[in-house]
């Protein structure tokens, strides 16, 4: 099933400000919150679609790209999220993950469902950005991509802990396990309550007393991990992917960043992209123009024939349908496949021979030679606009 669009989903514009969408989230979230909606499949489905809307449209550099691209732009392939309309979730991230991470925005009477473990911090592992070289024929058909990283892996000594072991972790005794502490000030207006982090635990609402040996305490080392993940057909330069959950490891189990896979499209010498058709210049012999014939063009994996008519002009474009690149559309939906346009060239030797001058001339003298149709006056690129029109 197709996503939505997320502007749709928080029921704003597209060119809602910051302070409306994260309104709209707040609205949106708190209709749909597990805890007005206990056993509520339905309702906890929207209410992770929400987040998911919120989490890519109250991020500048998410959005453009959402606007850009649309799903397409933002999700992964089989290690992560979907890939557009090709289904995936919110980025791994549990219902407290949810919570921890836009808890602040609910506010007063609603936390993160869970009590106090809601306005707990999680710590979240730092993305990794990299660049992924395609050919035109992994485009068109999709490509599995295997890369090996250097990265923050989770240590295995304490599972991501931190700590020695499971009793050398503790309840904050500072703020109880709630992962923030409470203040409360006289002011003129009166007595004014406020809530700020813990700063013994970090928000954590938990602390390490013996911290694991290998790790020293963070959950994590220095080491490599092989990613596999799945680069849909149709993608196009600058368009980026994202594979939830395999940047970098974070702190003391927190949820891991993600690998942004930022696409490159080799060039190819056959073919000129246009979206989703390919132009592909072919040049023919005066005389095959003058009398028509069967050619041969490339396509993406193999190669066609043609026929050309007799008289066919330079300029002249032919469309091999279904022989462009598969097409998604905003959404990141699949929506067809583009064409191949062939546009005829004539060569015209640039030198002859006495007998081929002689032969010319000859050819000169006719009646078709010595009166030629006109053909139109449009340039190349003229032709090219009206036959896209």
């Amino acid at each position: 099933m197709a996503k939505r669009d997320y502007y749709e989903v928080l029921g704003v514009e597209k060119d809602a400000s910051a302070e409306e969408i994260k309104k709209a989230y707040r609205k949106t979230a708190l209709k749909y919150h597990p805890d007005r909606n206990p056993d509520n499949k339905e309702a906890e489905e929207k209410f992770k679609e929400a987040a998911e809307a919120y989490d890519v449209l109250s991020n500048p550099d998410k959005r453009a790209r959402y606007d850009q691209f649309g799903h397409a732009g933002m999700d992964g392939g089989a290690a992560g999220g979907g890939f557009g309309g090709f289904g995936g979730g919110f980025g791994g991230f549990s219902m407290e993950d949810i919570f921890a991470q836009f808890g602040d925005i609910f506010g007063g009477g609603f936390g993160g469902g869970s009590g106090s473990r809601a306005r707990q911090r999680t710590n979240r592992g730092s993305d990794i950005r990299v660049r992924v070289s395609l050919t035109l024929e992994e485009i068109a058909n999709g490509v599995t991509k295997k890369l090996k990283l250097n990265k923050n892996i989770v240590c295995d000594a304490c599972g991501g802990s931190g700590a020695k072991d499971a009793s050398s972790r503790t309840t904050c005794s500072h703020c109880n396990g709630q992962g923030v502490v409470t203040q409360v000030q006289n002011t003129i207006f009166g007595r004014m309550q406020s809530q700020t982090v813990c700063p013994v635990c970090g928000g954590q609402g938990t602390v390490i007393k013996d911290k694991c040996s290998k790790c020293s305490g963070e959950g994590y080392v220095k080491g490599s991990e092989v990613v596999e993940f799945n680069i849909p057909a149709g993608v196009a330069e600058g368009m980026m992917i994202t594979v939830s959950g395999k940047g970098n490891a974070a702190r003391q189990g927190g949820v891991n960043g993600d690998l942004l896979v930022v696409i490159e499209e080799q060039a190819d010498p056959r073919f000129i992209r246009d979206g989703a058709n390919l132009i592909h210049n072919l040049t023919i012999p005066v005389t095959t123009a003058l009398i028509g014939g069967e050619v041969e063009v490339p396509t993406i994996s193999s190669k066609a024939k043609i026929n050309i008519a007799p008289g066919t002009q330079a300029g002249k474009v032919l469309r091999l349908r279904g022989k462009g690149l598969p097409s998604i559309n905003s959404y990141g939906n699949y929506s067809g496949t583009g064409d191949l346009l062939v546009v005829v060239d004539i060569a015209i030797p640039s030198s002859l021979n006495s007998e081929e001058k002689e032969l010319v001339s000859k050819l000169a003298q006719q009646p078709h030679f010595r009166n030629p149709e006109k053909t139109s006056k449009q340039n190349i690129f003229e032709r090219m606009k009206d036959f896209f029109n």
